[in-house]
Parts: structure tokens; sequence; C-alpha cells
């Protein structure tokens, strides 16, 4: 056959050309096809996005959260519901595009202009003169990649965008009866009256045998799982491990001693006196003279009699802190003035008076009366301090050197941990019942969700190989491999036992409760005179539950007003069973006027964006718009 098909090569293409050209003709080409780019994932108005514009907008959206939360756990952001959420905020923010151009909303100069002056940073470039520091405007806009003439296009854009859905929030109308009505239905009171039947108090009640515990456990076989675990080894890197590693010499200490024995023995205080005409800064130049000229005069009367400066200070500074104890500042050391009087102060020798001195304050004379230095501890009394110091700053500086070493030999011997421990001197790790999430009260590595998640990736689990170096903290890194591993079961009933007994007993308390309560509300209802173990009346509402749970508070407020009071049954579930007489509707209490503003503001705006909203959807429809790709699940809840 195929050597057939060679002799007639021509005339299997001639067919071959005649079949698949019409097949185009019909269906068309996808632009794909030839291009091979990237596939559709959704359309607006006619326009395509992309997976390659989805990842893009997706990057950008991780790194701006990133950069303003270093924090945040990046597997946040690796979720299909997080990516799916990026690609709905893509086709909105094309959706608006494409209705303001329908809409023809432009942006007037004006318009721009405010909305610029409205940006600190760019008002904050204004001359005083009022005219705006180009220079510096065209750099502030080209940090963001942008020319003035771009940035001030994406404004325009943005302000006409907003207005699409502005223009129907600002003519949002909601009214003060309706706030009220709405408010009024949310917090409405009743008042109720319940009797409750415990499940714990049908225990004694409940006759257990073996063969009912086995059925219950052979019927819910979902309640004895055991979720998968591991046995696990791994080892940390960290700097207290490079520290271990460090071995200081004698000679190394003792230069660190000396190079750093000033700031390791404290600071030197020094104790002054002054005398201070006040002339704040801001103060016309002709005062501030004036004053400088009563400062100089001062000075020359205190340097020919020294010893009167505390009785010159008590009579002239206007310093009303210092003034009555003849200036006395006290001991002080640098840090704690202002930087001219701290540079004169520490500039002096004991029983130095200085020249006139300018600070934001005006104008001081300044006496320096005493000086403490610190004492200088010895070497020895400071070794332990020293060695503590210096073994941190060299694993400091160590630490990425032993971090490649780290994360290359757990690569490169990837089916033990023993070698890199015994290369780095790191201690290994045993844990049992290691699973994918954190266990309660777990600390160090086992408390890291990035940790275990590459402990449970399918290489480790089959392999038992090691993991990457993981950095779960900054400077800390960690690799582990799992040892023994035991996938997610149903436990065997010899295991399961004393819980399958525990929970046959909590489920048949519960169901005799429920029928008691049961019996109760039916004869209540036939008899309300014979109602006996209510509780006394309470008021309830949705943000006052007076410690009722959920389920009475729901049923209380879902309860039927034609006939009052109204009995009700609520399913508490393995609580038991309530019974729930509702007396009456009790109404609010009057509002004061702040509080009724508030209501409103609050129902306006809630209006106002359902308003939007609903826009919003419509826009969608006129503009055709199409998500192609599937909406994810909700992921289900871990279980404990």
């Amino acid at each position: 056959m195929f050597e057939s098909i060679r002799k007639h090569s021509k005339v299997v293409m001639l067919v071959l050309f005649l079949l698949i050209i019409p097949s185009f003709v019909l269906v068309g080409i996808d632009a794909n096809y030839f291009s091979g780019g990237s596939p559709v994932v959704a359309r607006v108005d006619g326009k395509d996005i992309t997976q390659d514009e989805w990842d893009n907008a997706h990057r950008m959206e991780s790194d701006r959260i990133r950069a303003q939360s270093p924090g945040v756990d990046a597997k946040l952001f690796d979720s299909p519901q997080a990516r799916y959420a990026t690609l709905e905020r893509l086709v909105r923010d094309r959706v608006l595009v494409a209705a303001a151009g329908k809409m023809h909303l432009m942006t007037s100069d004006a318009r721009l202009a405010r909305e610029l002056q409205s940006i600190p940073q760019i008002a904050a470039l204004k001359r005083a003169d009022g005219s705006l520091d180009t220079e510096a405007y065209r750099a502030l806009v080209g940090a963001q990649g942008l020319s003035p003439e771009g940035f001030e296009a994406r404004m325009r854009q943005d302000i006409a965008v907003g207005n699409v859905l502005g223009s129907v929030v600002a003519s949002s109308i909601a009214t003060p009866a309706e706030a009220a009505l709405a408010f009024d239905a949310l917090l409405q009171r009743r008042e109720i009256q319940v009797a409750r039947f415990k499940a714990a108090d049908f225990a004694g009640k409940v006759k257990v045998t073996d063969a009912e515990v086995q059925a219950y456990y052979q019927a819910h076989p979902a309640q004895f799982q055991q979720a998968e675990q591991a046995t696990v080894e791994y080892v940390v890197l960290d700097l207290d491990a490079v520290k271990a590693g460090i071995t200081l010499s004698e000679d190394d200490l003792r230069t660190y001693y000396k190079e750093n024995l000033s700031r390791l023995a404290g600071k030197e205080e020094r104790r002054a006196s002054h005398i201070l005409i006040n002339a704040p800064k801001d103060a016309p130049a002709a005062d501030r003279e004036k004053a400088r000229a009563r400062a100089q005069e001062l000075l020359e009367q205190v340097r020919k009699a020294p010893a009167s400066f505390a009785e010159v200070a008590r009579k002239e500074s206007q310093d009303p802190g210092s003034a009555p104890s003849g200036g006395d500042l006290g001991f002080f050391g640098r840090g704690a003035m202002v930087k001219p009087f701290e540079d004169a102060v520490f500039a002096m020798h004991k029983g130095d008076i200085s020249d006139v001195v300018e600070s934001d304050f005006g104008f001081h004379i300044i006496q320096l009366t005493d000086i403490k230095k610190p004492r200088e501890p010895s070497f020895e009394e400071l070794r332990l301090t020293l060695e503590a110091d210096l073994k941190k700053q060299q694993a400091q500086r160590k630490f990425a050197e032993v971090a490649e070493t780290f994360a290359n030999a757990v690569y490169e011997q990837a089916d033990s941990l023993a070698p890199v421990a015994e290369k780095l001197k790191l201690q290994v790790h045993t844990a049992s019942g290691v699973t994918r999430q954190p266990a309660p009260g777990a600390t160090g590595a086992l408390a890291s969700p990035r940790f275990l998640e590459a402990l449970f990736q399918p290489e480790s689990v089959q392999s038992k190989r090691n993991t990457e170096a993981v950095e779960i903290a900054p400077s800390t890194l960690v690799a582990g491999r799992i040892t023994a591993y035991q996938p997610a079961m149903t436990l065997p009933l010899e295991q399961a036992q004393g819980r399958a007994r525990t929970l046959y007993l909590a489920d048949k308390s519960a169901e005799l409760a429920r029928e008691e309560g049961m019996a109760k509300l039916a004869a209540w209802k036939a008899q309300p005179d014979a109602a006996n173990g209510l509780t006394p009346p309470v008021v309830v509402s949705r943000d006052q539950p007076q410690g009722q749970p959920r389920a009475i508070v729901d049923a209380t407020l879902h309860a039927s007003l034609d006939a009052l009071p109204g009995w009700n049954g609520v399913d508490l579930g393995s609580d038991g069973y309530a019974v729930v007489k509702v007396n009456r509707v009790v109404p609010r209490e009057a509002l004061q006027a702040d509080r009724q503003q508030a209501e409103r503001q609050q129902y306006a705006q809630l209006w106002s964006t359902a308003e939007a909203m609903a826009y919003y959807e419509l826009l969608k429809q006129r503009l055709k718009v199409q998500i192609k790709a599937p909406r994810p699940t909700a992921q289900p809840e871990a279980e404990n």
C-alpha cells in the first residue's frame, strides 16, 4: 500500500488538497493555526483576551501585592480562584474601556489638571510662583516607565472609565424612608422564650451494643477517615547553625574589642548650663538681630565673671525650664539636644563658655560644667559579648555561601540528609504523624505550609527523595524527606471502636432529644397553657443575639407573625432540639440623629453599589462578553 502511495504521490497530494481546502473555507482558519498564538480565554466587544494577556496581568497583580505586603504567602497567588479573579478584573477593565468609548466620554484639560493637582506627589512639585517643576514631573512619571504625555493619556482614560459607573453611583437615590424600612427589617427585635432539649441529657437513656456500634461504623465510613501522614526527617540551616560552625581566634576578638570599645563602653554624657534669648526661626530678621545682640552682651558679661553664670541665667535666661536652676540642664548624651547646641557642647572643655550659639529656638550661651565618661570594661568582661557579636556578623556574611552549599548538597545527594548534615554540622530532626497541613501548636519547619507542600510532592512521596532547600523565614532554609508514608485510609473497626461508640451515643442522644422536643412542640401548640420549662422572656435580634445559638436567632426572625404568640421547633443538630415561643415584635429604640444619618449613608452606599453592579452586568450583555475559561470550583475546607 505504502509503495503505491509513493508511486502516485502527486495524485495523492491533489486529492488531499481538494479535501482540506474546502474544509478551511467552510469552517474558517483559526488565527492561532499558523501563528501559534496564545489561546483565547475571553472576548469583550469582539476583541479577544488571550492566555498570555491573562498570565501577564496575573503576574503584575501578584508583583504589586508582594511589593505592598512582602510577608504575604506567594502560594495564595497560585490558586485557580486567585487566577480566575484576575481574569474577571481584566474583563471588567475591558468592558469599562469599551463602554467609555461607545459613550464618547471625554476628559477636558481642566478636569485633567484638577485630577493631577489632587495627587500629592505632583502637588508637591509646584514652585512658589505656582508653576510646575517640569523636570521633576518628568522624572516622577518616568519612574513608572511613562512619558508625561503617556501618563496624562492614561489619566484621561482612567477618568473616562471612572465616569461609566460613577454616573450610575452618583445618580443613585436612597430615601430616608427606604433606609429606615431596610434597617428595621434587618435589625428587627423579637421577644422569645426557649425550651432546650440537650442531647447530653438523654445520653443515659441510650443502650449501646456492639452490633449497633458496628452498624453505625459501616454506615458512616467518612467519619473514620485518617488523613495521609508521614514520618519525616529534616535539617534546618539558619544563622544559629552557621554561627555554631564559626571559630574565632584570640586576635580576632582583641581587634574587635579595640575597634568597638567606645561603643561597648557606653555613651559619654556632659552637663551644661545655658542662657537662652528667645528668637524663633520664623521671627522677623530685625527681632532676631536684636536677640543676637542681647545674647552677645550677656556673653561678654559672663566671660568677665564666669562665676556669675548661674546668677545671670536666673535673671536673664528666657528658658522657663532651666532658668530657676541657674540654666542647669543636667547630664545628657548625644542626640538629646538640637544639633547646633550639641555640636558646641561636645567640642568644649570643662569650664568653657561658648560663643553665642544659634538654634531654631534662639541664641544660647553655654557653660560646660562637667563631663561623665563611662568606665571602659576590660576585655575579659566583654569576651562573651564580643564573641556573640562577632559570630553574628560573620554568620550574616557567610550565610549566602553556606546556603548555596546546603542547596546543592540536598539536591546532589537526594536520597539522604546525612551527607549535608555531616558536612555542615547540622542536626537531623525526625517527626511522625506529619500531614499536609500544619498541626495545631506546630513550630519551626513543621509549621511552614511551604515546607509541608514540598514534602508531599509526588516525587518526595513516591521516591523518598530530599526536597529542595525551602526558605521558611529570613535566613532560614530547610530540606526534608519522607522516610515512611501512609496514605489516607478508613480506620479498621478495631482502631475506631471507641470513636464509633462515642459518635453513636451522641447521635442517638440527639435523636431522642429531637423526638422529645418535637413531641413537646406539638403538645404546647395544642395547649399553650401547659407549656413548662421555658426560659424567661428575652429580646433577640441579629446584632444582639443575647447568647442564643445562631440557629435559634435565625428561626426566630424567619417565623411567621400571622398569629402571636407563635411556636417553632429548631433542630440544633448534635446539640439537640429547641422549642421557641415568639411572644411579640419589639420596636427598635428611637435613634439619635447621627445614628440615623449613618444608617442612611450605609444604605445609600449599598444601594448604589448594587445598582452599579447591575449596570455592569447589563454592559456585559450589550458588549457580548464571553469568558471561555471555566470557573474553578470552590476548594473544600481542610479537615482539622
